[in-house]
């Protein structure tokens, strides 16, 4: 018998349920311990006296640690079963989560680089299981997954300020406060640990690190990485800079990841009743150029501004699931390209909050700085016209 034809048996019923609802509880906590980050560095940055292009390391690491992760985490599931794997990372999510509790620079970044890999490994193996027990659903499963990606995003910015607030300022305890949501997850996924499925661990072959096509898949997927972890770190920081209170700051950042929420589930349903999908990729990210050009050159509708920004990375993330999809010949070259893309694509993004940290510490314009990041929408247009062309890649 087939690994998926016994976890259709395994998994039938209140199974399904459990292990639907344990999905999306590990997929809450992919995102808050690093998005958290972004309303409180401010806080953060004044408490530890560090520079714009320092205190964009604590959102730099866990991206960067995605990437380092990526290809480490079939290897794991092949090994030990993706149940367990997922388990596991969730221990290490907590741990790396109350280690950033000590009093100390290296505690902060060290956990910061643990909630990474555990948050990448993650990355990795949950749309496997997806696809291996929501066969028939895996659409549905999937829309959903990455609604509630885009859903713990929204949560963490908008009440990152007033939990901090709520705990006396104390954003070292605000940020650890994560750790209960994920100890939730722990509990509810315990339930999966009887059952070990594994991977087949594939690395990418010759000819797919000479195509072009896996390649345009891969520069889009780390360009809206890039918009996206570099906007939510600093888009608080450039409100409050420019005379918006902290707790606005946030509100507007939660309410720009509702709208990334909801394009995360609309943007693939669309795009894939095309053969191709350049225009609709091609739109949104209009719209998030537009949104760029709104927020910097005007002071009325940031909110309106910054949520037409999230509009492209909200949809990006789908769309770039959707690519390595319909590009593919098969399961096992998806799998090959999902590991590229996110390993490649993540280690490239890692850079993006540093450098335009680095970019206002050295000009003190968050203007000029966040208008490099807008550039980002260009080489994504570009990967555009090969990663949404109705083609299939060989080999």
């Amino acid at each position: 018998m087939s690994a998926q034809a016994l976890s259709t048996r395994e998994k039938s019923g209140v199974g399904v349920i459990v292990t639907a609802v344990g999905v999306m509880l590990v997929a809450a906590n992919l995102r808050p311990a690093v998005v958290a980050v972004g309303p409180l560095i401010g806080v953060i940055s004044d408490d530890a006296g560090f520079s714009s292009a320092v205190a964009g390391l604590l959102t730099a690491l866990p991206v960067l640690f995605f990437g380092i992760s990526a290809p480490v985490a079939p290897r794991l599931a092949n090994r030990f079963g993706i149940e367990r794997v997922i388990f596991g990372a969730l221990l290490v999510l907590i741990v790396g989560i109350l280690v950033r509790l000590i009093p100390s620079p290296a505690a902060l970044f060290g956990g910061s680089a643990v909630i990474g890999a555990a948050i990448g490994t993650c990355n990795v193996v949950l749309p496997a299981l997806i696809k291996r027990d929501f066969a028939h659903r895996s659409g549905l499963m999937t829309g959903l997954y990455s609604m509630t990606l885009s859903g713990g995003a929204a949560v963490a910015s908008g009440v990152s300020v007033p939990i901090n607030d709520a705990l006396g300022g104390d954003w070292r305890l605000a940020l650890a406060a994560w750790s209960l949501l994920a100890l939730v997850a722990v509990v509810v996924w315990i339930p999966q640990l009887p059952l070990v499925h594994r991977v087949t661990s594939a690395a990418p072959t010759s000819s797919l690190l000479t195509n072009p096509i896996a390649w345009a898949i891969t520069v889009f997927m780390g360009t809206q990485s890039l918009i996206f972890y570099t906007f939510v770190a600093w888009l608080p920081q450039y409100l409050v800079d420019a005379g918006m209170s902290p707790l606005r700051a946030g509100a507007v950042l939660a309410s720009a990841q509702v709208v990334a929420l909801i394009m995360s589930l609309v943007a693939p349903i669309v795009a894939g009743r095309f053969a191709g999908q350049r225009v609709v990729t091609l739109s949104v990210i209009a719209v998030c150029a537009v949104g760029f050009v709104g927020l910097l050159s005007t002071d009325v509708w940031p909110g309106f501004w910054a949520a037409c920004v999230m509009v492209g990375p909200g949809s990006s993330i789908s769309l770039a699931l959707l690519f390595m999809v319909l590009r593919s010949s098969g399961s096992e070259q998806t799998g090959q390209v999902s590991g590229m893309a996110q390993c490649v694509g993540y280690l490239a993004a890692a850079a993006g909050p540093i450098i335009i940290g680095a970019i206002h510490d050295v000009t003190g314009s968050w203007t000029l700085a966040m208008a490099v990041l807008g550039l980002v929408l260009v080489p994504q247009a570009l990967s555009v016209l090969g990663a949404a062309k109705d083609v299939k890649m060989t080999g």
